[in-house]
């Protein structure tokens, strides 16, 4: 089997991990462990097995002016982005939050837009606004049933949480472009892990160990061991392999992921609503990711401005 095959196939693995891991999060928060506590856990694990991977690659020495652009990184890569995602599943339900993570791509475009000072073509602003419309409805009508106390508060931090890693996609580019992957990422979950164990100290040591059954041990390694590590090492070998924009696509087969596992579970069920706002945020996010056309003049002076959206 060729490398290439085999990162399509690693990329398409990543993308059912995270399609099921909106669900088995749910199954353990916040019945048995409060999200805050669970993501201590979450980043707390990963930065055991990232530093302990470290220890058998190359080593590389990271220069001092780099450490606040990874203290970045950690903000909104790790802390941000983990306790709103795992705050916000906890209120709302699996098939709702994997369709707002849809929009990272926009996100980033945006922010791209912003900070860099990219153009937008008038056809991914439609399609922004398409995608925030989607996610709008969403939030605002999105109800669940199960376990989803708060819905439109849920969706909202999902969302949030889907800003923040957009923020983390364009601070740590010029990292991947300098570093090996190996030689930052270490770096970032520990002062990731610094910045979660105040919100998290409290809840993990309120868990009553002696209710958790097994396969909640089982779903809690699950969630740190393949939807935090194993993810990441399977990301870097699509990218060595696929161009961003093919990686990308990948992030659109979460939802359906996360969808058949939850339904299938009897976790979560379609609504109106929920398919009105699939809809209308993969139309923007179709239109958002298209490349803009180059004319044949320009071919050998432009650069190519693909978007590395990668989850």
């Amino acid at each position: 089997m060729s490398k290439r095959n085999l990162a399509l196939i690693g990329a398409t693995i990543v993308s059912l991990i995270y399609g099921v891991t909106f669900t088995i999060a749910k199954d353990v928060m916040p019945h048995y462990i409060d999200a805050y506590g669970f993501i201590l856990m979450r980043v707390g694990g990963s930065v055991l097995l990232f530093w302990l991977v470290w220890l058998f690659m190359p080593k590389e020495k990271i220069a001092l002016n780099d450490f606040p652009r990874i203290i970045c990184a950690a903000l909104f890569g790790v802390a941000l982005n983990m306790l709103t995602f795992f705050k916000g599943l906890s209120l709302t339900s699996p098939i709702s939050a994997s369709v707002i993570m849809v929009t990272t791509p926009i996100i980033v475009l945006i922010l791209s837009a912003i900070i860099l000072k990219e153009r937008m073509p008038k056809r991914k602003v439609f399609g922004i606004v398409l995608g925030l419309v989607g996610t709008a409805f969403l939030i605002l009508y999105g109800k669940s049933v199960g376990n989803a106390p708060n819905a439109n508060l849920g969706n909202f931090l999902v969302f949030v949480n889907a800003v923040s890693y957009g923020f983390y996609l364009i601070i740590v580019k010029k990292l991947m472009d300098k570093y090996s992957a190996f030689t930052f990422v270490k770096w970032i979950y520990l002062f990731g892990f610094l910045m979660v164990l105040p919100f998290g100290w409290s809840q993990f040591e309120a868990v009553n160990w002696s209710v958790v059954s097994i396969a909640i041990y089982w779903k809690i390694g699950f969630v740190v061991v393949f939807s935090t590590f194993l993810t990441y090492l399977l990301n870097l070998l699509s990218m060595k392999e696929l161009k961003p924009t093919t990686v990308a696509v990948f992030i659109y087969l979460q939802p359906l992921f996360a969808t058949i596992f939850a339904i299938g579970l009897e976790k979560d069920k379609l609504s109106w609503v929920k398919i009105a706002s699939a809809i209308l945020i993969f139309s923007g996010v179709y239109l958002v990711t298209q490349k803009t056309a180059i004319k044949p003049s320009d071919v050998q002076t432009q650069p190519d401005k693909s978007a590395d959206f990668t989850n």
